[in-house]
Parts: structure tokens; sequence; C-alpha cells
């Protein structure tokens, strides 16, 4: 945790109609100093051993932290670390997380700016603002619409495992385990990826674990919506292979998820992305589309929204709805307001709340996502923000 944006993207949404009872203005080093002392709490596990009744949750996971674990189960806690509570369990976990870090930092602007008197009556819970509940999502089980599977070696040694990394490279002790267990993984998602595996194990092509090394074959990232259409995007580093030998490994991958056993995940659209870092967006290595529709579309809110492959959008959708409403009535815009969109992704949030505003200005950096929120905007007749957002587009590559 680097920036108070961070920050404020965990403590949830508090608010109160007036200022804190000290002010925060010329607070050196908060982002440096407090953050730092914030990000070394653990504060899961410590509301845990406040309760009773979720202490014997933490000696489960001190249990399955053991060698003797199975894979799954440890891969669990380390993705999913409230997997063994009921949903109301996690929730209170989480709200007494994001308490703590609001007291602290009250606790942190009071002592920084010296105030020994008076203050205002504290709030609920302790708080001089108010923390609201946090709202529970309509779904909590397979409520991803995007999910990346890596490649690399799995607990039995195979190297064309597709899964989710156990393990830091640092020890070098990485392991890369199959995820179909997860909670929060949509089985349209474990499908695409058990058969990507399949693909892998009959490929002559050898996986990229570690770049230096060689290898092609690397992460698969699936996207759906709530109409079950399914993109699916393949990263491949090229290595020194020619032109000729890519368009060969592109007409395999096509073959399989068309016309072999991966026919029966039924994609909507087959990206293939030639990537020689990391991570990479179109601009820096175009998305190639091997088959199927461009874009996959979402509805959410009365708006239908075009999805690029690196746009960004919400991964919980229903959820995405109950909080882009929440913002809407906690921010209080209205016809006279000017919103002000940063990193807008495709544009969701201000359109959302465009019919209530004077004016919606997006500012993002993709290009695609760009490019997916004036087609969303122009089709959903939103001309104010279409407009705005063709002046906005900041490149960071020209």
């Amino acid at each position: 945790m680097h920036n108070p944006r961070l920050l404020l993207s965990r403590v949830g949404f508090f608010s109160k109609p007036g200022p804190l009872p000290w002010y925060a203005a010329n607070a050196p080093g908060l982002s440096q100093s407090f953050l730092g002392r914030a990000h070394k709490g653990n504060f899961i596990n410590g509301i845990i051993k406040k309760h009773p009744s979720r202490q014997n949750h933490q000696k489960k996971q001190r249990h399955f932290r053991s060698l003797d674990d199975s894979w799954q189960e440890r891969l669990a806690d380390v993705v999913t670390p409230l997997w063994r509570l009921s949903y109301e369990e996690q929730l209170k976990v989480k709200f007494e997380a994001q308490k703590t870090i609001l007291q602290r930092l009250e606790s942190y602007l009071q002592f920084l700016h010296g105030v020994h008197g008076t203050v205002a009556s504290p709030h609920s819970e302790g708080l001089h603002c108010h923390l609201h509940p946090i709202i529970p999502s309509p779904i909590i089980n397979g409520y991803r619409n995007k999910s990346t599977f890596s490649v690399n070696r799995g607990p039995d040694g195979n190297p064309k495992t597709v899964g989710y990394y156990l393990g830091t490279w640092r020890d070098g002790n990485v392991v890369c385990v199959p995820c179909s267990h997860l909670k929060n993984i949509p089985e349209k998602h474990n499908q695409v990826a058990q058969y990507y595996e399949v693909f892998l194990r009959q490929s002559s092509v050898e996986p990229c674990l570690l770049f230096h090394e060689g290898g092609h074959w690397r992460e698969l990232t699936v996207r759906t919506n709530s109409q079950g259409h399914t993109m699916a995007i393949v990263t491949f580093h090229p290595q020194g292979l020619s032109q000729e030998e890519l368009c060969v490994q592109k007409l395999t991958l096509k073959d399989f998820f068309t016309k072999g056993p991966g026919a029966v995940c039924e994609l909507t659209s087959l990206y293939f992305q030639e990537s020689t870092m990391t991570r990479c967006s179109h601009q820096q290595s175009p998305y190639q589309l091997l088959f199927g529709e461009p874009h996959i579309f979402e509805d959410l809110l009365g708006l239908k929204i075009c999805i690029s492959p690196d746009a960004f959008f919400q991964i919980n959708t229903s959820g995405a709805e109950l909080l882009y409403q929440t913002i809407g009535e906690l921010s209080g815009v209205n016809s006279s307001t000017i919103l002000l969109d940063i990193c807008c992704g495709t544009g969701v949030i201000g359109l959302s709340l465009a019919q209530r505003a004077s004016q919606v200005l997006g500012i993002e950096l993709v290009e695609q996502a760009v490019q997916d929120a004036r087609w969303t905007a122009a089709f959903n007749g939103c001309a104010v923000l279409q407009t705005l957002l063709r002046s906005s587009l900041v490149n960071p590559l020209s």
C-alpha cells in the first residue's frame, strides 16, 4: 500500500456532513510514514484473534500451511483466505479490518496536528466519521468475469500445467496449481483453462517458464459476460520464430478450439498476443483475433457495455452495479455537477451517472478502453461523455 488512493480503495465508503475535527492539509509524509505502518499490520489476522468464533479458523489456517496440506487447500488459503468462513462472517472480518484502518488514520492525523482539546463526538464504533456497512454481493460464488491463468510446473513437475502460482520466485519454490476448486472462479473459466492445458500437453512447442530459458506458450486470460459469451486470450513469447512458424502455431491453436477437443468451450472469440514482456498493452503488442467477434458486451444498469481484450471492467458485474449505485447516492451528483472519472476504463462509472450530471469527463490511458467507452457512449446516447473522451486520451507511449 503506497498511496492514499490504495488506502481509500480498501476502507470502503465513509462520509460525514462536515470536516473531520482536525484538518488534514499539509500533512507531510502521510503516504510514506502512515501508510507504510498501516501496510505492516495484518488486520484480518488481528481481528480473528479477537473473536473466539474465528480462532478455530486461524488454527485451521496454520494447520493447512503444513507441508502435508493438499495443494488445493493451500492455494485456496492464498487466493481466498476467508473461504472457510460463512459469507456473513467474511463481511464482519472485512468490516473490522476497514474500521481498524480508519481508526489508525484518524489517530495519526490527530497526532500529526497536535489536537489535544475537545473534538467532535465520535460516531458509531468509536470513529469520527461514519463507516457504512459493507453491501453484500448478490453473487458470492463463481462471480469473476475475468480470470488470468499461468503456465508452469505443477505439483507433479509437469511444466505444462495451467493454474495459479504458490510460492515465490525469490525462494525458487514456485508451483503452478490447478484452480478449478476455487469458489470465485466460474465453471466456464475453469473449462477453458483445462482445455488449454490439454492443448499444451499435445503441443510440440514448449511453454515459456522463464523468458531467458526459451519456450513460447504463456498465460491464458478468459473473459465472460452474463449472457455466457466467452473471450479467450493466449499470450505467446515469439523468441526467435519466423512469421511462418508463428502462423503455424496460431493456426494450431485456432483449430484446437474450433475443430478439436477445445471446441466444446464454444468460445465467442479467441485472441493471440505475441509478447516479450510480463504484461503489455494492445498498443505495445496488438491482440490478434484468430476467430470470432472482436468484443463481448455486457448489460449493466441499463447500459450496453463494449469490452475489448485489455479494457478494464469490474470483476464482479452484479457487485459493480451496487457499487455504482452507491457512488451515485453518496456523491450527491446532480444536474449542476461536472463529474471527473479518472482512469475510467470502459467509462462505465461516468456513463452510469451521466444522466444525473451536467457533464462527465473520462480520462484513460489504454487506447482500447477509450475506444470501448466511445462506442458505449454513442450506443447509449451519452453524447457529452463521447465528445469529452475524444479529448482526454493521454498516450504515455507518445
